[in-house]
């Protein structure tokens, strides 16, 4: 190895030695809202003066800005020998909590749910089990939704946020992946805040979304994420593992699948496909492995989460052809995308 292969592999190595402090800087930098400070100021400001307006001490705020300004967060200038701190386009549109691309809820909610479960880890992997009873102190009997939506946990708000965060930025590419202009009713399982209905609506005008979802989480919708005046956005109050489902042309699953073991996912498909209407289907959302699982490294990184929160898994193509195909659904076909893959099959 050249000494220059090896600067190379010695910076790779820092790189993820440290990752878990790159990720906790922007994670505190987004909490304190710097960016959303620089942003809203319109000028380069002091480590001083953030400081003061975000009631911080001076010294911890000049290390936090010079530990952005390395990961390329912040910007530095010189004026009459004080060094002035301003936003880089990154941070305008993705960290500042207003800006148009903003991932600020995301952030928060990876902050303090992820980040505070990657503890416990080594424990998931030795025990092959989630650990939702040593990180939040319930039965590992419980599902991802239980833990997510309890009112207790005070993670629901910033859960339905994330979503929201999220689909602002994969929305579309998911909802293009394949013509859907011939599926005019829409079921969303597992809705949440409404962000693939109004996707959907706006692709496709004519159709109506009805988005299924627990009681707490529908009336959360209502009330803080789906505007009343769109009447093309219906409700429907529901656990879809014990619940009927409504019929619909098309089934949307964003996300929903990877949280559970292979036989409640036949489970819930098989419930979809019997209420799908003929010649309709179900469009799956999730990020796909390689067949031999080689990457992508996205889907890697989440199955480390599930194993933390679930009893499901990122699954390979084939894997989801094998759980369409035992629900009765036909005609699987399989498109990647720049984050999250869609998978549709027809009943």
């Amino acid at each position: 190895m050249s000494a220059t292969e090896e600067a190379a592999t010695l910076k790779i190595l820092f790189q993820h030695q440290y990752g878990f402090l790159t990720s906790k800087i922007m994670f505190t930098a987004s909490e304190f809202g710097i960016f959303d400070l620089l942003m809203e100021s319109g000028e380069f400001l002091t480590s001083a003066t953030i400081a003061e307006r975000l009631g911080t001490s001076a010294i911890g705020m000049e290390r936090l800005l010079e530990a952005c300004v390395g990961l390329k967060f912040l910007q530095v200038e010189r004026k009459d020998n004080q060094t002035l701190y301003g936003n880089t386009d990154f941070a305008n549109l993705y960290l500042a909590k207003s800006g148009s691309k903003s991932q600020y809820h995301y952030m928060k909610i990876n902050s303090v749910f992820g980040y505070q479960s990657m503890q416990y880890l080594a424990d998931a992997v030795r025990e092959g089990k989630n650990q939702n009873d040593r990180i939040h102190g319930i039965s590992s009997n419980c599902d991802f939704y239980e833990t997510i939506y309890r009112s207790e946990s005070g993670l629901q708000r910033p859960f339905m946020d994330a979503m929201n965060a999220t689909w602002s930025l994969f929305g579309r590419d998911v909802m293009t992946a394949f013509d859907l202009s011939h599926f005019p009713f829409v079921c969303d399982v597992g809705g949440c805040s409404g962000s693939f209905a109004k996707e959907y609506i706006s692709l496709y005008p004519n159709s109506t979304v009805t988005i299924l979802d627990l009681p707490e989480i529908v009336e959360t919708a209502k009330n803080h994420y789906v505007s009343s005046e769109d009447h093309r956005i219906t409700f429907h109050e529901a656990d879809f593992f014990k619940d009927p489902i409504p019929e619909a042309d098309l089934y949307i699953l964003a996300r929903i699948l990877h949280c559970w073991g292979d036989e409640k996912c036949v489970q819930l498909l098989t419930k979809l496909h019997n209420a799908c209407k003929p010649g309709g289907g179900v469009l799956v959302v999730e990020t796909v492995l390689n067949e031999d699982r080689s990457g992508p490294l996205e889907a890697q990184l989440f199955a480390m989460q599930l194993l933390l929160h679930t009893e499901g898994k990122e699954r390979s193509p084939s894997e989801y052809n094998v759980l369409l195909s035992a629900a009765g659904f036909k005609e699987i076909q399989l498109k990647k995308r720049i984050r999250y893959d869609a998978i549709l099959g027809r009943k």
